[in-house]
């Protein structure tokens, strides 16, 4: 076979280790005929397509065996109640509203203000102050080259937090009266891919123009216009439950934000979309999707990147829609082309269903953008969640997120 043509195979070391089990563990598997394993001059050697399916099927026999215990030994580590957004029938609402009905009909200002306040508003603007987004451009200035879009939000949320004199207000109205300027903010202070960015527009034209340097146009904005909408909320994800534990202890509007943003610097939540986009990039280059997808498998530590999620049964109904969108507007692009043949293998190998993060990483790809702009759409977007949580638990009691260890050392 020609090597090139050969798809990468998983060591017996790599197996095991995607399983988190001992080697005795896996040859006990391949002994019961639940995993196949080929003999090379190497060693053992398996399909990590197979080995993914296998992984997969673990995990949900464990979640089953979780929610028994969860059943009989009383709630879950932590229950919070919120207005905010609802997970139901494998379908994601917001304030009681399917998401994606608010992506079909909204720009990304009104929704962020339903969400925020439950009233539906149009015709608004998100801007800054002039002289707060200079300061933070001069900060964002100074950053090193590698800094991804994350990183830059993060210095920036910092700065306009610095250059408000009544940032320590920790009340449900000072929620809103941040929000706007906060999220205008964060967008037009990150440097323009195109040299020099345009200040009008709505916030997701504005966006465009800092992440690609291609022409936006509607069909292209309008895509990042729904992306920032869905994107919102999403439960008590990772960075949702920090910046939610930041507020409980009277963080400020721009400290939740902050935090959220810290924790959305992770492998398993705000950073999943980066192997998706080389994944897709490979694919569009001319690497056979089969290929492709076994490096990726061979190279990550948890799984398989932009596939499965554990609060949907099926799809992601946000992968859905915008990758449907995406098809629509460029069905014969190699992307789209590029990304039909992804998913088909994937599900047809394991089962597993796109996520967002795997339509994330296509529009940003497909949009020519910065290759970490997948997570600035993600962190603006939470942005808004973040802030929501935050005018929730301003009105609870202070601290109460505060859960107590218990010492098991010797």
């Amino acid at each position: 076979m020609d090597e090139r043509n050969r798809t990468v195979q998983l060591s017996a070391a790599q197996a095991a280790a995607r399983l988190d089990v001992k080697l005795e563990t896996l040859y006990a598997y391949v002994s019961r005929g639940l995993l196949v394993r080929r003999r090379t001059a190497e060693g053992s050697q398996f399909d990590p397509m197979e080995v993914e399916r296998f992984a997969q099927k673990r995990r949900r026999s464990a979640s089953r065996h979780a929610a028994r215990l969860e059943a009989s030994e009383g709630s879950p580590l932590m229950v919070i109640e919120t207005e905010i957004a609802l997970i139901e029938d494998d379908d994601l609402y917001f304030r009681g509203v399917r998401a994606v009905e608010l992506a079909a009909s909204m720009t990304f200002e009104s929704a962020a203000a339903f969400v925020l306040t439950g009233e539906h508003r149009s015709g608004l603007r998100f801007q800054a102050d002039a002289s707060s987004v200079a300061s933070a451009r001069a900060v964002l200035d100074a950053m090193p080259a590698e800094a991804g879009i994350r990183d830059l939000l993060q210095v920036a949320v910092t700065v306009f937090g610095a250059s408000d004199s009544l940032r320590a207000t920790a009340e449900p109205p000072a929620v809103w009266l941040v929000a706007p300027d906060l999220l205008g903010g964060l967008v037009d202070s990150l440097p323009s891919a195109i040299g020099e960015g345009s200040e009008a527009g709505s916030l997701a034209e504005r966006l465009w123009h800092k992440l690609s340097p291609l022409p936006p146009t509607v069909a292209r904005t309008g895509l990042v216009d729904a992306a920032l909408i869905l994107l919102i909320e999403h439960d008590l994800a990772v960075s949702t439950l920090a910046a939610r534990a930041a507020a409980s202890a009277r963080a400020t509007p721009y400290g939740v934000v902050a935090t959220g943003l810290a924790a959305l610097d992770s492998a398993l939540h705000g950073r999943s979309s980066r192997a998706c986009r080389r994944l897709i990039d490979g694919v569009v280059r001319g690497e056979r999707p089969e290929q492709a997808l076994a490096e990726m498998m061979r190279d990550s530590e948890h799984g398989l990147p932009g596939f499965g999620h554990p609060l949907y049964s099926g799809w992601d109904p946000r992968a859905r829609y915008l990758l449907e969108r995406l098809e629509d507007s460029s069905a014969s692009d190699p992307v789209a082309r590029a990304v039909r043949e992804i998913v088909e293998i994937v599900e047809r190998r394991t089962g597993l269903h796109p996520n967002v993060d795997l339509a994330l990483a296509a529009i940003s790809t497909a949009g020519g953008m910065r290759p970490t702009a997948a997570e600035g759409i993600f962190g603006i977007a939470r942005t808004v969640g973040w802030l929501a949580h935050a005018a929730e638990e301003y009105s609870q009691e202070p601290m109460r997120l505060r859960p107590t260890g218990r010492y098991v050392g010797s």
